[in-house]
């Protein structure tokens, strides 16, 4: 009978937990307290942790540490000692003792992984006599049998003191990181604030076999000593706990018991580092799973009104679950992973099951009475556009813990999880078709199954995108009342103000010196939702060097250079002058649009649409002939307007002129013309938006609805 080191150090995974060693010292503790406490000759449960820290090399660039755990529990008996020294374990199965822990005897393999050398020194009762057990483990043991232990007959106490000597080197440094982290994590407070929570079910349960127990942790480095205690008194009491039932959805249908205990503990008296929620095994936390219910840093490791909150998940199913290392539990995650997985009848539950049945009272306990649920439906309305409507209709329930990311991610992956599917099945409907006999029954009934999956898909396809265009078009507008308004970061320190104002509000418009063939990128949709649709559409480009799609030059090639004789006296000024955008349609309409800086008077430049609808009309071989013009800014005289009337609503003006060629007095065509505001041009954006808010089921104040 040996332990073979090397054998079990390569066939045990190593816990991930850097507390593992603190635990198993602990759980050894409690469990050798319970069997002599069972003999009847002791009655209030003892342990001290002895952490030393010191430095590696004389520079303190590494701190490493030793830990030593003393307890007053059977000690080192033989019983004890052929366990040891069996890898797989059962003997605390059998002793029948209530709160002792499941053994596998991987505990000290878990020693062996973290650290380099293991000592023990026990003293045991056997026969009215006392015998002193000792036994060195380093880098260099192999086996380790009965034979390895010294053995004598001492006077003294019955107690047990294991030391932990020196964390091996790739431990040291994942620990450390670049902060030297090992005194932080392993000082005499945050060990006592980690055992109160991962110890503190299984405290409270044993908390009348344990007597009025007392847990001594000291740590010191250097000259630099710190000391705490946990006693019986410490203990909190249980806020709440809930059973319910657990079914496996599978064909048996078998129900397990799961335990669901709150505890709240004030942070005046208990100064943790974090909220808990986790599952566990045997009363010991096995895997804390917070980031489930508490999705940021900041709810996750900060206090709620002064409160800590540990919830714990138990079972007798979790207890027959968990791993080897105890940092995990062998279950799949999935319903369908677990009935896909050949050995499923030894896999009766799995996460997904588990979770189902618990998030909603794990929610309900971690949620404070002042949280409004109602707010993050709004923002998440507000910037993402994901309407309540959506959320129904995406089966997406928000919980305190939730943020807006969190719930638009949901969301969304429900419409694209439902759209992969529908389509996946569209496709085998289609392929069933295409092999059917078209004067068959089925025929006829899969076409309309077809229809109606198709139709069904629609839906989800359309509120994910219309959704989109929402919230894009929303920040489209935002961006423009920015602009106009002169408070975008990039107009504050601008020399060239004028310029510069002026050309950002053309390019939320259509991107300067582009066309449609080069850039289907724009927002042309803000003036008038149809103009998003016309043939072609061109900023600030040479009038000479417009085409269409075809490539075919839209007007004569003399354009520029004739512009004196079609502008008459005004040549010189006009020389360079073209349209800050033109779109045009093969039906003959053009739509130009004039932008000016904010400040600049528009009524010094109302007779620049009808020059420029002169020029195009005379130059494009009579297939311009119907023209609307556009001149927006924000300033105007309006004793300068003439020829123009006000709209009913008192925002703008507009007017119809023929257009003539003055040279010939020949009819050329027709111009509608509008000047308005940039604010009434938001206006009407937002106006014709409304119309898809209230399909995507909106339901918004008034200040809220302006922002979308």
């Amino acid at each position: 009978m040996a332990l073979d080191i090397r054998g079990s150090l390569k066939n045990t995974k190593i816990n991930a937990n850097h507390y593992v060693a603190v635990d198993e010292l602990f759980s050894n503790a409690l469990d050798s307290f319970l069997i002599r406490k069972k003999r009847g000759d002791v009655t209030n449960f003892e342990v001290f942790f002895d952490i030393e820290f010191f430095d590696e090399d004389s520079g303190g660039k590494a701190t490493n540490l030793n830990i030593k755990c003393f307890d007053n529990g059977a000690g080192l008996g033989d019983d004890q000692t052929k366990a040891f020294v069996t890898k797989d374990t059962s003997y605390k199965d059998g002793l029948g003792i209530e709160g002792i822990g499941k053994c596998k005897g991987s505990g000290r393999i878990q020693f062996l992984h973290y650290f380099k050398k293991i000592t023990l020194d026990s003293t045991y009762q056997s026969n009215e006599k006392k015998f002193s057990r000792k036994l060195t483990i380093d880098e260099n043991t192999k086996e380790v049998d009965l034979e390895s232990f010294e053995e004598k007959e001492v006077d003294g106490e019955i107690r047990t003191c294991v030391a932990l000597i020196g964390l091996k080197k790739e431990i040291l440094e994942k620990i450390s990181g670049d902060n030297n982290g090992v005194i932080e994590e392993f000082s005499a407070n945050s060990l006592k604030q980690h055992l109160v929570i991962s110890f503190l079910q299984r405290l409270v349960s044993l908390k009348e076999g344990l007597g009025e127990f007392l847990i001594k942790f000291k740590s010191k480095y250097n000259d630099d000593i710190e000391e705490s205690s946990l006693t019986t008194q410490d203990l909190p009491t249980v806020k709440k706990e809930i059973k319910i039932e657990v079914i496996s959805q599978d064909s048996e249908e078998k129900k397990y018991e799961f335990l669901i205990s709150h505890y709240e503990l004030k942070k005046s008296e208990y100064n943790l580092k974090k909220n808990t929620v986790a599952l566990c095994a045997k009363s010991s936390i096995v895997l804390d799973i917070t980031k489930r219910y508490l999705k940021t840093k900041s709810l996750e490791n900060n206090d709620v009104n002064g409160l800590y909150h540990i919830v714990l998940i138990e079972s007798d199913f979790l207890d027959t679950k968990v791993n080897e290392q105890r940092d995990g539990f062998d279950m799949s995650q999935t319903i369908s992973e677990r009935l896909n997985d050949l050995f499923s009848f030894d896999n009766p539950l799995s996460f997904e099951e588990i979770y189902n049945k618990v998030d909603d009272v794990v929610i309900e306990m971690l949620c404070p009475p002042d949280w409004d649920k109602e707010k993050i439906i709004k923002s998440v309305a507000d910037k993402y556009g994901i309407s309540p409507k959506m959320l129904t209709d995406a089966k997406v329930r928000i919980h305190y813990g939730d943020s807006e990311e969190s719930v638009v991610k949901r969301t969304l992956t429900s419409y694209q999880e439902r759209i992969i599917e529908e389509t996946s099945e569209i496709f085998c409907i289609k392929k069933e078709i295409s092999e059917s006999v078209p004067d068959s029954e089925v025929f006829r009934e899969k076409i309309n199954e077809l229809a109606w999956k198709y139709t069904s898909s629609l839906k989800n396809i359309d509120m994910a995108n219309l959704s989109q265009l929402v919230v894009r078009r929303a920040a489209i507008l935002e961006v423009l009342s920015l602009a106009v308004k002169q408070e975008l970061e990039c107009q504050k320190n601008n020399t060239d103000k004028k310029k510069k104002n002026e050309s950002l509000i053309h390019s939320i418009f259509f991107p300067m010196k582009k066309d449609s063939v080069e850039t289907s990128e724009h927002d042309i949709w803000i003036l008038n939702e149809e103009y998003h649709y016309y043939d072609y559409i061109s900023s600030d480009k040479p009038l000479s060097k417009i085409t269409f799609s075809d490539n075919q030059l839209l007007f004569e090639s003399d354009i520029d250079d004739n512009l004196d004789k079609i502008l008459g006296d005004n040549a010189k000024r006009n020389s360079n002058k073209r349209p800050d955008i033109a779109i045009f349609s093969k039906a003959g309409a053009v739509i130009i649009v004039e932008f000016k800086a904010p400040g600049v008077m528009m009524d010094e430049h109302i007779g620049d649409l009808m020059e420029y609808s002169q020029l195009l009309a005379a130059k494009s071989k009579g297939k311009l002939n119907k023209f609307y013009g556009y001149l927006i800014g924000t300033d105007i005289n309006q004793n300068r307007i003439t020829g123009y009337n006000k709209f009913p609503n008192g925002k703008g003006w507009f007017s119809t002129a023929p257009i003539v060629e003055h040279t010939t007095g020949k009819r050329l065509g027709e111009l509608y013309s509008e000047i308005i505001f940039y604010e009434d041009i938001v206006s009407r954006a937002n106006t014709r938006l409304e119309v898809y808010r209230n399909k995507l089921g909106f339901n918004l104040d008034s200040d809220l609805k302006q922002k979308i």
